[in-house]
């Protein structure tokens, strides 16, 4: 039987700023919250003030008057976040990070050096902490939806192992909003249909959720309800450091193939200057093509997303004639899409751009140009590529993104 470890690395981003400035632990703190007037992340003594991630620093100013608000350095967040990685990897192969600061880890096979779950869950966090002055909680379980479950459940820095026998003694009592999976919408439907506890979702009839979710989403709640999820960990980065959340390669959630890829850019300023739209969108399109081309995929769905300035969305998709992962190619795409909003110059806080529509990039034929040079930008953003793994990101870019 499959036993998986869920890592969440404890208000990360706040984490990362106490190991370098130690004064910064005993004092109410979070990250953001100057040029952009967003915290991005919050300590515990911050959240005991009800300082959040996502929320303005005005706010979070207010709830907290002598809390210190740290300018955010996503270059060392990186770092950490590989660091960690690394640590994670030395004990066993199978890692999959979920995200900048949370990771997936089957450690079915790492009995034959620890007794226990537990003990290995002891030694992630004591590694972790040890050798690189970061707190983790890990949750363990007998899949990925109870281990994220035990973990947001021993958060603060702590760790819980679910039995597979006790899992619905462990999930039943919890209130159906805490269950991964089900959002502020769906926990509302359940409570109106008189369901507040995932013990009584998990003894609804099944036709009655069909009925009121549909077909699928009916049988996912059951399944949710049950703690019956898939165990699989997909490590699809290797040993390379993920995206932030939000960006990169999204997995379906049961670990199975890539279905997209992406990347955002938040501005430092509020912006409504079409010339830093367009040059921050192929930003971002160079990320997406870069990580695509780790991944060997090509894409044929281009999404773009905008933030605004109060804090609205908007995103729209077109599908392109062929496939791709030239960030030329899907730069104008998304700017193509841009222009058919037709927006009329709005403040502009964020800006997102996803592939999607996905095929090995081995097995899939790409339609040549007639008037394509024999090499051109392909071959350049492959030298690209190779001068980022050796030297690092910055090494290189277009001089149009240039600062």
């Amino acid at each position: 039987m499959a036993v998986i470890a869920h890592a969440d690395l404890d208000a990360f981003y706040a984490s990362v700023e106490a190991r370098r400035r130690p004064e910064l632990r005993h004092v109410p703190m979070w990250v953001g919250g100057g040029h952009r007037g967003v915290v991005l992340s919050a300590n515990y003594l911050a959240r005991e003030y009800g300082v959040r991630g996502g929320m303005p620093a005005q706010q979070a100013k207010r709830l907290c008057p002598h809390g210190v608000a740290v300018k955010p350095d996503m270059e060392a967040y990186s770092e950490a976040s590989k660091a960690v990685r690394d640590v994670l990897g030395s004990i066993t192969p199978f890692v999959e990070m979920a995200s900048i600061d949370e990771a997936y880890l089957d450690i079915s096979g790492c009995f034959k050096l620890y007794p226990d779950a537990r003990a290995v869950g002891a030694q992630l966090r004591a590694r972790i902490a040890s050798e690189e002055s970061l707190p983790c909680t890990v949750g363990i379980g007998p899949n990925r939806l109870v281990a994220k479950m035990a973990s947001n459940t021993a958060k603060p820095d702590g760790l819980l192992v679910v039995e597979p026998e006790a899992v619905a003694d462990f999930l039943h009592p919890m209130q159906v909003g805490q269950l991964h999976g089900i959002g502020p919408a769906t926990a509302a439907k359940l409570n109106q249909l008189g369901i507040y506890t995932v013990g009584e979702l998990a003894h609804v009839r099944p036709q009655t959720l069909k009925r009121a979710f549909g077909p699928k989403s009916g049988e996912q709640l059951l399944n949710l309800a049950w703690g019956r999820a898939s165990a699989r960990v997909a490590p699809a980065f290797g040993n390379r450091t993920p995206p932030p959340a939000g960006d990169g390669a999204d997995a379906a959630k049961d670990g199975r193939e890539m279905v997209s890829v992406g990347a955002q850019e938040t501005f430092m300023v509020d912006t409504d200057d079409p010339k830093i739209i367009s040059s921050e969108v192929l930003r971002v399109s160079s990320k997406v093509a870069h990580r695509m081309r780790q991944a060997q995929k090509l894409g044929t769905v281009c999404t773009l997303s905008l933030r605004f300035a109060n804090f609205s969305e908007l995103s729209r998709s077109r599908t392109l004639a062929g496939y791709t992962d030239d960030e030329g190619e899907i730069h104008r795409e998304a700017m193509r899409i841009f222009a058919s909003m037709k927006l009329d110059r709005p403040r502009i806080r964020r800006v997102g751009v996803r592939m999607s529509g996905l095929s090995d990039a081995s097995n899939t034929y790409l339609q040549p140009v007639l008037d394509e040079a024999e090499r051109g930008w392909r071959e350049a953003e492959r030298a690209v590529d190779k001068a980022i793994q050796r030297f690092g990101t910055g090494v290189m870019s277009r001089a149009a993104l240039i600062r």
